[in-house]
């Protein structure tokens, strides 16, 4: 049986002062507590607990019970007076009282009362000069693994590690809606002002991780530090890419490339210093993946290491099954960065020579490659624009526009503008080029058209990164005015300008004004908080 750690391991952890125990959090009599277990001991931890099982190829593959994604409408912020004006309120950032959110703390801190804890002291930021130390504490053994696999260890451990936000989850600790204010018994809180965080109800891990996001994206920028959600990769030649893109607009895909490293493919920070990770570790999800489409991934499912979850198994062989999404399709892996061969060990490189937006536009009106100006980076950035298509969520039947802020709407605690400023002066301060690319649908919409081909999609990449796009000549589209170019190595000169594409000219003009008018809509809840120059490049509906 794995054991706490010792009292002399303890003062070598640097926590001999009672100021860095438990106790300054209101609990004062849990029954043991583990410090920093390592992987292994993690393990022996949680398959002592049943709380999850091995694989044939020894992952931990855990169950996440009824919540099998974010609880997006439980999370909420404390309003108090030092963060009041600067967070955004509204329906992503909801407010919460300080009192209710006390007397829930106090609550749930008594409900460690005889429970044994798991505490990990690690960073978030590969970048010293901006990296945040936090504390995460956890009821799970594999909840504490997965902070140990996703955060950044704390190598120097004969110094003491004070954590600056500590995140506390407590998936059996449930809120009481009419008493504690809540919207459910699931609760994701945090309060600026105690630089806590508070999660119940909900085994899925990914809330200590977009909590941890959330504290970057109110903090860093604050510091002039640009606050990303993006994947992030570099060259030979130093040349740093980033990818901005919402789900299923291929950002994992693309940004995996054999011919350069990766510095991470979720969080990221762009100071003036570096492009750098947030994150120890990587979160993919796995439904459906398969060696062959992304092998670097698959490796990782069949690593010691690797946290599955919700990956449906045989219980006898223990081997999984990748393309079965009884549980869910949002299966996932948690593993370390270092799972991955071809990467960035520092966890940061230079200053992005490329940025690209990436949308999966179901409409087909989009060109699938354009240059953008800095102001149209900001709008498009602001827009954060894909499209959901038929079959993707319960009761979509045509293809939906999907506008997420910043390309990460739940997690920008500030106004929106304050992002897009600090890309615009990143971009010009370090001489970044954008890039729009659509990895959607040409020749029509979803059910008329044709997906663009990887193939197309991947040589328009190369030919941004390594420069010979930007050689080429570029007309603006008539109605969304962003640079189409009118060649690209690779790429046949119709497939560029989306509306040859279409056999019903005249629909495609319907349907790029409608689209249009969904930007401009979509972009009014932006416009006090944005200068002429941005307004200015909207689409002409």
């Amino acid at each position: 049986m794995a054991s706490t750690r010792t009292e002399s391991t303890t003062k070598h952890l640097g926590r001999k002062n009672t100021a860095f125990e438990l106790d300054q959090y209101g609990i004062v009599a849990p029954a043991r507590v583990y410090w920093n277990l390592n992987t292994p001991e993690l393990y022996e931890e949680i398959a002592r607990r049943n709380e999850g099982v091995l694989s044939d190829h020894g992952n931990i593959i855990v169950d996440t019970g009824e919540h099998t994604g974010r609880a997006a409408k439980d999370k909420a912020i404390v309003r108090e007076p030092g963060s009041e004006d600067k967070v955004f309120w509204g329906d992503v950032n909801k407010d919460f009282p300080q009192d209710k959110f006390n007397a829930l703390k106090d609550r749930m801190m008594a409900h460690a009362t005889g429970r044994d804890l798991f505490v990990q002291d690690t960073f978030v930021g590969a970048d010293p000069n901006y990296r945040l130390p936090i504390r995460v504490i956890n009821e799970l053994a594999w909840h504490s693994l997965f902070a140990r696999t996703m955060f950044i260890s704390n190598t120097k451990e004969t110094q003491p590690h004070k954590p600056e936000f500590t995140i506390i989850n407590f998936p059996s600790f449930q809120a009481d809606p009419q008493r504690d204010g809540t919207r459910s018994p699931t609760f994701i809180l945090m309060d600026f002002s105690q630089r806590l965080v508070l999660i119940g109800g909900t085994s899925y891990a990914g809330e200590t991780k977009k909590s941890a996001f959330t504290i970057m994206n109110y903090l860093l920028p604050q510091r002039d530090v640009m606050s990303m959600h993006c994947s992030a990769n570099v060259g030979a030649e130093g040349d740093v890419a980033i990818f901005f893109g919402l789900s299923g607009t291929g950002k994992t895909t693309l940004s995996a490339d054999p011919e350069r490293r990766l510095i991470g493919d979720d969080e990221h920070g762009w100071s003036d210093n570096s492009v750098f990770n947030f994150e120890g570790g990587c979160y993919a999800k796995v439904i459906k993946l398969s060696a062959e489409a992304e092998p670097d991934i698959y490796r990782t499912t069949r690593m010691f290491g690797t946290i599955l979850e919700n990956v449906v198994y045989d219980p006898v062989t223990r081997q999984i099954d990748l393309d079965d999404a009884r549980k869910t399709e949002n299966t996932r892996a948690s593993y370390p960065l270092t799972s991955i061969a071809n990467i960035v060990p520092e966890g940061r490189a230079g200053h992005p020579r490329n940025i690209i937006m990436l949308t999966a536009d179901a409409f087909g009106v989009l060109p699938p490659v354009a240059r953008l100006s800095p102001e149209q980076a900001m709008y498009h950035f602001l827009s954060g624009y894909t499209a959901k298509v038929a079959g993707t969520e319960k009761g979509i039947k045509e293809p939906e526009a999907t506008f997420s802020t910043c390309f990460g709407a739940p997690f920008m605690v500030l106004h929106p503008g304050v992002y897009a400023d600090l890309l615009g002066k990143q971009m010009a301060k370090h001489n970044a080029a954008c890039w729009l690319v659509n990895t959607g649908w040409s020749g029509g919409p979803y059910g008329v058209g044709q997906r663009m081909k990887i193939s197309y999609t991947r040589a328009m990449i190369r030919a941004i990164l390594n420069g010979s796009l930007a050689e080429v000549e570029t007309r603006p589209d008539p109605i969304f005015g962003v640079g189409v170019p009118v060649s690209c190595p690779e790429v046949p000169n119709e497939v560029l300008q989306p509306r040859n594409t279409w056999e019903d000219k005249d629909a495609y003009d319907r349907q790029a004004t409608d689209l249009a008018r969904r930007f401009n809509e979509n972009f009014k809840k932006y416009e006090a908080g944005v200068s002429e120059a941005v307004r200015a490049v909207a689409p002409k509906a």
